[in-house]
């Protein structure tokens, strides 16, 4: 029997890349080249709002996310995540990203949530006001407006303002491949780890786990929540 695709993960949500050697120059017209998938995401991000707020009522009343409409969002999530990686809050790859909701197994950047069997009816009513920490230091992380609201021109699961560890580390790592054609270890994995934290975010005040977040930065390709194989 072949092995499942992804582990048993220890948190819900797991945030997986794989460093793909990007072209020194691509990264330049990549703003050009993604233009499809920032219309396609703007609506889908429309689209994951909607569904989040359907699903909040289904959970009050029934204690269960749909089933349909948490695979649509974690699709959406995915598809998200691999334009990331591929543009501007990664480049790194030069892969472009498929036009699918779905899991595509050899891409370099993978995203899963787990699908919750219950979830608390109540918890979706203060999600906001527990998750503040996060806002604050994803936001040093990836921007100050990180918790304003469901957009960022498409491509990311809340809208940033300001200065960003995340955007300076990106900059750097986008001289180094013009310079040299090489992209520095320790800002890959930063770029990849800031990423991670502000996915697990999303899918939490997303409504689609209630496990709290961990509140630390988990750089590099694979995501340390991915728990081992059960014997």
């Amino acid at each position: 029997m072949s092995p499942p695709a992804y582990p048993v993960s220890a948190y819900p949500v797991s945030v997986t890349a794989r460093f793909d050697r990007p072209n020194r120059w691509l990264w330049l017209v990549k703003w050009i080249l993604l233009i499809p998938h920032y219309v396609v995401l703007a609506f889908l991000s429309l689209a994951f709002l909607v569904v989040t707020v359907i699903a909040f009522f289904a959970i009050l009343f029934t204690t269960r996310y749909p089933r349909s409409l948490f695979d649509f969002n974690a699709g959406v999530l995915r598809w998200s995540w691999r334009v990331n990686y591929y543009g501007y809050s990664a480049l790194a790859t030069d892969r472009y990203p498929p036009f699918t909701l779905a899991d595509v197994p050899d891409y370099p950047a993978r995203l899963r949530v787990e699908y919750p069997d219950q979830l608390n009816r109540w918890l979706p009513l203060v999600k906001w006001l527990l998750a503040v920490p996060h806002y604050l230091l994803v936001g040093a992380l990836v921007g100050s407006g990180y918790a304003a609201g469901w957009g960022g021109g498409g491509h990311r699961g809340f809208t940033y303002g300001g200065p960003s560890l995340l955007a300076a580390a990106v900059l750097v790592a986008a001289l180094a491949l013009l310079f040299t054609a090489r992209y520095p270890a320790g800002l890959y994995d930063l770029v990849v780890g800031a990423n991670r934290w502000s996915y697990r975010l999303v899918a939490y005040v997303g409504l689609m786990t209630d496990r709290y977040p961990p509140l630390r930065l988990d750089q590099g390709d694979e995501d340390p929540e991915d728990a081992a194989m059960p014997e």
